[in-house]
């Protein structure tokens, strides 16, 4: 076990703090907390999508260069992002040891709110260099201009879209998620009305194209964290913790575990997100059809994984609430629990993807020209491997956040690392190129990876939870 479990609390199981729910209980308890997560991730891809509707229709141009923006600007996210995401599992222990302890809770809310602001003054000095970064990696320098202009605006809602994660995260682990639910389908609703207005210059407001785009961004994660601070503040159960109460007051130790926690994590969804995005370029290399294909077969992807994803962030709570308890069976039942219903309901997206993939990849292209045919013909091999691919996307989110929720953050980074850039990035390249397969070679070798880092995580995983059996 890595330094970053606590040695304690898998050691002691007062018999009153045990958890006996059986398995079925469990995962109705999983599935309560799991449902608002689910529901807040789609809605944040919403906001997302609005994003790129909108620009799609001001210009192309605007499109391309913020999307080649928002890959340094989601670089700073995910360094931040660790720290804020650790709150979660923290707190979950600090509840499973001791259901009242409001100090300790308060405490570690207030050192993730303060990791965020650690983290995200050297980000900004990062962000604001967008436009060089972009001119020194070969960008063209017309749309690096353009990038580096909307991400600076981007980048000065950055602390409060990390805040309001931090605060997410408190509020999920203490059993109410609902809170950033609500708040981001209400940010979906501000976001799109900001973003017409600043883009386009309706109601009032100046036309601003791209950079428009970037100042609603940033007013709607200012948004999302003051609505989502006086959501805690309303909530009575929320507003007991007074989490904001002394803000100024270090507390040291919590500070430490929030970096010792979060950086790892930070690096091992970084690990992830490379690839992808490397992988995006690999196939751009391939020709325009390739590329079109494998950003269809990706959105899909991503929209059924939100499922997942929101099982792996309830997970967390479970398990953490379990280890904090002492309760390694609870813990190991709370992680295998949330495996198995993600990968079961993947499974028959899986199903679905396979059997109708042309369909599918049918509306995301309008046009039914020779070119328009082979982008969904390719899309749709394309989701025949996701369907495989989804599987072991599945259970790698999970079995990774089941080990957050045993605060195990190192070795599950170097997992990520080999799988992805060992085993993974290599299988694509030889694939797509040695064996001349190209997209196909590359979506097979994502699944490889996939796979490999799903095999490793779960079994760490069932290891934690099997030698310090009760």
């Amino acid at each position: 076990m890595t330094e970053f479990v606590d040695k304690t609390v898998l050691t002691r199981a007062p018999p009153a703090r045990r958890v006996t729910a059986p398995s079925l209980a469990e995962a109705r308890a999983l599935a309560v907390l799991a449902g608002p997560l689910i529901v807040t991730q789609l809605a944040q891809m919403a906001v997302f999508t609005t994003d790129v509707i909108l620009l799609g229709r001001y210009s192309r141009m605007a499109l391309a260069a913020a999307a080649i923006g928002n890959t340094v600007y989601y670089f700073a996210w995910l360094t931040g992002g660790g720290p804020a995401f650790a709150v979660a599992p923290m707190i979950a222990q600090i509840r499973g040891l001791t259901p009242h302890n409001r100090a300790g809770v308060r405490a570690a809310t207030r050192m993730g709110l303060w990791a965020v602001i650690i983290v995200c003054t050297p980000m900004l000095v990062l962000l604001w260099q967008t436009k060089a970064i972009l001119l020194a990696c070969g960008q063209d320098p017309v749309l690096a201009a353009s990038a580096g202009a909307f991400v600076r605006m981007v980048a000065l809602g950055l602390p409060f879209s990390l805040g309001f994660r931090a605060l997410g995260s408190f509020a999920t682990a203490v059993g109410k998620p609902r809170a950033a639910m609500w708040v981001m389908a209400a940010t979906i609703a501000f976001n799109a009305i900001v973003g017409y207005a600043l883009i386009f210059g309706h109601f009032g407001a100046p036309r601003l194209g791209i950079v428009g785009s970037g100042t609603a961004t940033a007013l709607s994660s200012l948004f999302s964290f003051l609505t989502l601070s006086a959501a805690i503040h309303a909530d009575k159960d929320l507003a007991a913790y007074r989490i904001f109460r002394r803000f100024t007051r270090p507390a040291v130790d919590k500070l430490k575990e929030v970096f010792r926690l979060g950086l790892p994590m930070a690096m091992t969804m970084m690990f992830e997100a490379m690839l992808f995005n490397v992988m995006t370029l690999v196939m751009g290399s391939f020709g325009v059809a390739p590329l079109a294909a494998h950003q269809i077969a990706l959105n899909v992807a991503s929209i059924t994984f939100m499922v997942p994803l929101g099982l792996g962030m309830a997970s967390t709570v479970r398990v953490g609430l379990a280890a904090g308890a002492g309760d390694v069976h609870g813990a190991r039942r709370a992680g295998l629990t949330a495996m198995t219903i993600g990968v079961g309901f993947i499974t028959l997206c899986g199903a679905v993807m396979a059997l109708w993939g042309g369909p599918i990849a049918s509306l995301y292209v309008g046009g039914r020209a020779v070119q328009d045919l082979q982008v969904i013909a390719m899309a749709a091999v394309f989701l025949k491997v996701a369907a495989a691919f989804q599987v072991f996307d599945a259970l790698q989110v999970v079995a990774a956040q089941s080990l957050r929720g045993l605060k195990d953050a190192r070795a599950p980074m170097f997992i990520a690392g080999g799988a992805y850039w060992l085993v993974g990035a290599p299988t694509c390249l030889v694939l797509a190129f040695s064996f001349g397969m190209k997209g196909l070679g590359v979506w097979i070798g994502l699944a490889v990876g996939l796979a490999a880092a799903a095999a490793l995580l779960t079994a760490r995983f069932l290891v934690l939870t099997w030698r310090r059996q009760l």
